[in-house]
């Protein structure tokens, strides 16, 4: 029987899961806040472990590709790429912001948009707007959350905003069409139909040379107080 290894790091949320076609058979979650490089080679090495037991093998890697956390997206993207040079197997790439809408849709009206958000900075999300299929109604970009925000949308559609960039958005859009979702995190538990899709259409990214989508350069802070040393 084969599997597929699913791997997000693309928030504080590290969580890996093994599954078939048709169910996830483990996974491992570490909601703690940024412990990825701890975790993760621990929890691929236990659920290693339990494939061996079931006599499961792991067939290719899915990764979340982002946009998120730029730390925990290299991780996560490190690890992934390793994983399968070693073992010689393919590695899928599944965008981060449709994960989360999938984990999100059957809890929503049929008619209702998903707007998954990733915390960026300040007023500042990561964001993408999806129907129920799961087709981009807007594409993935980096918005600057104000009253006007999609104001064209809500003048039509009921839209659901969850995501750990969602929060600080509930007091600017105002609407009554917008519906907050709170504790949504992209999981690995939500990729596994997609990358199984992706694995029969042989849909893989090149293991060398994939990079995660980060939308944005990581910027380096400066520290506020200069220390000299004597």
């Amino acid at each position: 029987m084969q599997a597929i290894l699913n791997i997000d790091t693309s928030t504080t949320v590290c969580s890996v899961a093994l599954a078939t076609e048709t169910e996830v058979i483990v996974c491992k979650v570490d909601a703690e806040g940024n412990n990825h490089s701890k975790v993760i080679s621990k929890f691929v090495k236990e659920i290693e472990e339990e494939a061996k037991q079931k006599g499961v093998e792991i067939c290719a890697v899915a990764l979340s590709q982002g946009p998120g956390s730029y730390t925990g997206l290299r991780i996560g993207t490190s690890f992934a790429k390793g994983f399968c040079y070693g073992k010689d197997i393919p590695l899928i790439a599944i965008p981060t912001l449709k994960i989360m809408a999938s984990g999100v849709r059957e809890k929503t009206d049929s008619d209702t948009l998903l707007c998954p958000m990733i915390d960026a900075r300040r007023m500042e999300v990561y964001s993408a707007v999806y129907d129920r299929e799961l087709n981009e109604v807007e594409t993935v970009k980096a918005n600057i959350i104000d009253e006007n925000s999609f104001a064209d949308l809500l003048t039509k559609n009921k839209i659901c905003f969850f995501g750990n960039g969602s929060g600080k958005c509930r007091q600017v859009l105002t609407s009554n069409n917008a519906i907050f979702l709170d504790g949504v995190s992209p999981m690995a538990t939500e990729m596994y139909k997609m990358a199984w899709e992706a694995y029969r259409s042989k849909n893989f990214v090149d293991v060398a040379y994939f990079e995660p989508f980060y939308l944005k350069e990581f910027v380096a802070t400066v520290p506020k107080n200069k220390v000299i040393y004597g």
